[in-house]
């Protein structure tokens, strides 16, 4: 398969997990607040991202692993196989350990510290259910995601990345769903738990079966883990397994901070404020995930050009897509939002809009988080992510006893516009010592949809019944903007972005050709 087919299959895969997304996260928030109470529902969230936030270790390994995989490449298939081998081992180790750290959350009872902070007398058998789900999570996650991530990991190296991901939307997709199916049987918080931890493990028996038939099929042998390269690549991985802890202590500890200070029902409506912000970032994702192996290649051949080509492919969905998108959502989001919450749950306006703006914030920064991740500078990752997550976590408690729950979309802002100049700054000297440039006046022009985009949003806020003048301002800035930009890129470049963007699923539907 070429390079052109892969990212399309790729992008093309990415974007129908972000259909399943789409639909559980807009169709499903609806119907669990029909038949839970907001509480409840709130407490779901919190289990959710306690587990989320206990495998940033174990994820952090499979990411550094990863790469070793694609810097070793497909030809030296004994280092991979030992590669592989050893780093399976750790995983499973790495498993237990989450295993033992939520064993000792319930053992010692410091769970309600996590999920509700503020839960009753008539709350404690909800929260014991919830020591059971997390518990049952840890399982699942011991055995599908702590080995089968590396297996997925290394498949990439032989360019199965497209065939993984698809893999993923069938995933994805009973995970997703099968939870929703017990809360229509009318099952409660226990129930929908143990149905999500065993679908996740016969969601992965086929993925496995494959898996292991494509390593056959590439000659990668299993020999016997060493346990002490395996160590060496655990130590070597920490640096970026810190980064991850914090990146997600920035996004799941956000909500687990909300607790004490609002209650399960203060996180329920800050992650269903979310949700716009989530499916934004997700299909920027599909753009970027595909991207990243052949990024890398661009990069380690010192090929400025094509290096342009990548980061103007993503700067160009950020500036001509996701940013008017944003503003244009931010205009008549409020009426619908109280529909799909079922009345439960008022709409903040100068929330969604923050949120909203640290997407395009990170949507801004991927090309240089990207060569920062893809060339394993960990000790850069680990300050940035610890001091965006310190800024984050520190806005969080400082604003939301004063502000409520804005306070925690304005820290989340601050902490995302701080790592962005942080990311750029590293990745500018990183290029300069390997003899490439950053492109740095495209980089100007793609934050000025930022900066459109937040004038825009405030506007709305502050002057509603001006909407949509605003929204027409809006767009007209957006387009001179475009057009600013794309006079910036070579001609070939320009035209292979646009490319790239054409063959998404998303516009080609609204845009046939």
């Amino acid at each position: 398969m070429s390079v052109a087919a892969r990212l399309i299959s790729g992008t093309a895969a990415s974007w129908a997990q972000i259909g399943i997304t789409l639909v559980t996260q807009i169709a499903l928030v609806p119907l669990y607040l029909s038949y839970w109470d907001v509480k409840t529902y709130g407490l779901w969230l919190a289990i959710l991202s306690l587990s989320g936030l206990l495998s940033a270790l174990d994820l952090g390994f499979q990411e550094y692993i990863g790469y070793e995989f694609l810097r070793t490449g497909k030809h030296q298939r004994r280092v991979l196989s030992e590669y592989l081998c050893s780093g399976m081992f750790i995983g499973f180790l790495l498993g237990l350990l989450q295993l033992l750290v939520i064993t000792g959350l319930l053992l010692f009872g410091l769970l309600h510290r996590f999920v509700d902070g503020r839960a009753g007398a008539g709350q404690q058998s909800l929260l014991s259910d919830a020591g059971l789900i997390l518990l049952m999570q840890g399982l699942s996650w011991l055995i599908c995601g702590s080995i089968g991530g590396i297996l997925t990991r290394s498949l990439s190296t032989f360019g199965y990345y497209p065939r993984m991901a698809w893999w993923g939307v069938f995933s994805a997709f009973f995970l997703n769903f099968s939870p929703a199916v017990m809360v229509v049987s009318g099952g409660g918080l226990l129930k929908t738990g143990i149905v999500m931890a065993v679908a996740r493990v016969l969601a992965d028996i086929p993925i496995y079966i494959d898996m292991l038939r494509l390593l056959k099929r590439e000659k990668i042998s299993f020999v016997r883990p060493s346990f002490t390269l395996g160590w060496h690549i655990f130590i070597q991985s920490v640096g970026l397994s810190v980064s991850n802890l914090m990146e997600n202590m920035r996004q799941q500890g956000a909500r687990l901070l909300l607790t004490p200070f609002t209650g399960t029902a203060g996180l329920a409506a800050f992650s269903t404020m979310r949700t716009g912000a989530n499916v934004a970032m997700q299909g920027l994702h599909t753009v970027t995930n595909p991207l990243m192996p052949e990024l890398m290649r661009f990069l380690h051949n010192r090929d400025q050009a094509r290096s342009e080509m990548a980061f103007g492919t993503v700067w160009i969905v950020a500036i001509a897509i996701l940013a008017p998108a944003v503003v244009y959502l931010q205009s008549f989001i409020q009426p619908l939002y109280a529909v799909w919450t079922r009345g439960q749950i008022p709409f903040q306006p100068w929330l969604f809009a923050t949120l909203s703006l640290s997407v395009l914030v990170y949507a801004t920064a991927q090309p240089a988080i990207a060569v920062v991740r893809g060339n394993n500078l960990l000790r850069p990752q680990v300050i940035i992510s610890t001091l965006s997550a310190t800024i984050a976590l520190s806005g969080i408690g400082l604003l939301v006893p004063h502000i409520g729950i804005p306070g925690a979309g304005i820290s989340l802002l601050a902490a995302e516009i701080t790592s962005s100049i942080a990311y750029r700054h590293t990745a500018k000297k990183w290029l300069h010592q390997h003899g490439l440039s950053w492109p740095e006046k495209a980089f100007t022009i793609a934050s000025s949809s930022v900066w459109i985009g937040a004038i825009a949003m405030g506007g709305m806020v502050l002057f509603p019944y001006c909407k949509w003048l605003i929204l027409l301002a809006s767009f007209i800035a957006f387009y001179w903007n475009t057009r600013r930009y794309l006079r910036t890129l070579p001609l070939l470049t320009n035209r292979k972005a646009i490319e790239k963007i054409s063959k998404m699923p998303l516009i080609r539907f609204f845009f046939p050709r």
